[in-house]
């Protein structure tokens, strides 16, 4: 995509109005950016953009109704020319993994100096993938999760205090069904025991 001819337009979709606001201030001191449209739910970023057809969306992953990386994927369905710059709190390996997964132009963390943003939307319209250095480094040296989606609902519960009766009893299961669930991430992980496993799997983001 070639850079936008006159001011770049720009989406923001961010549910805390009071960062919402500040980001749109923050843009407004921008004379090449023009904030088009806001939204504060995810199901209303594709009507939005469909409507205004902005060069870029600004984009929160942890929206209500539907989450952010959802939306980022239904953009490259259905809105393909549209940049996506991801601007979360969310700024944890496998959240960045997700959304590149999802096919996302740039992401950036909340926390990040507010002169980045407006750098950063700029190149994503360039056509430049915008990463934080760290952030990317960390996700590449991910483990993909081993567990099934069965161990991490054991596991979690493991995690919340639940004890092999009462994770039988929530999922249904006998109890020496969850104590091989158990004893399969155990190995599966390579971990000491059910604690450090817990560990483990929070570490790597799986639960």
């Amino acid at each position: 995509m070639t850079p936008a001819a006159g001011p770049i337009s720009v989406l923001l979709a961010e549910d805390m109005h009071l960062v919402r606001g500040a980001v749109a201030a923050l843009l407004d001191n921008e004379p090449d950016l023009d904030v088009v449209a806001e939204v504060s739910t995810g199901d209303g970023v594709l009507p939005a953009v469909l409507a205004h057809r902005p060069d870029v969306v600004v984009l929160d992953v942890d929206l209500p109704v539907m989450d952010g990386i959802a939306v980022a994927a239904s953009l490259r369905e259905r809105a393909p020319d549209c940049r996506v710059l991801v601007l979360t709190a969310l700024g944890r390996p496998t959240v960045l993994r997700n959304a590149m997964a999802a096919g996302v132009d740039g992401f950036l963390a909340k926390d990040a100096a507010p002169t980045e943003l407006a750098p950063s939307i700029r190149a994503v319209v360039a056509g430049e993938r915008v990463l934080d250095p760290a952030l990317a480094a960390a996700a590449l040296r991910l483990r993909d999760n081993p567990l099934s989606e069965r161990e991490v609902e054991v596991l979690r519960l493991a995690a919340d205090g639940a004890d092999t009766a009462e994770i039988a009893r929530r999922l249904y299961l006998s109890s020496g069904t969850v104590r091989n669930y158990l004893g399969a991430v155990v190995t599966k992980l390579d971990a000491r025991n059910r604690l450090d496993a817990v560990r483990i799997a929070v570490e790597h983001d799986w639960l």
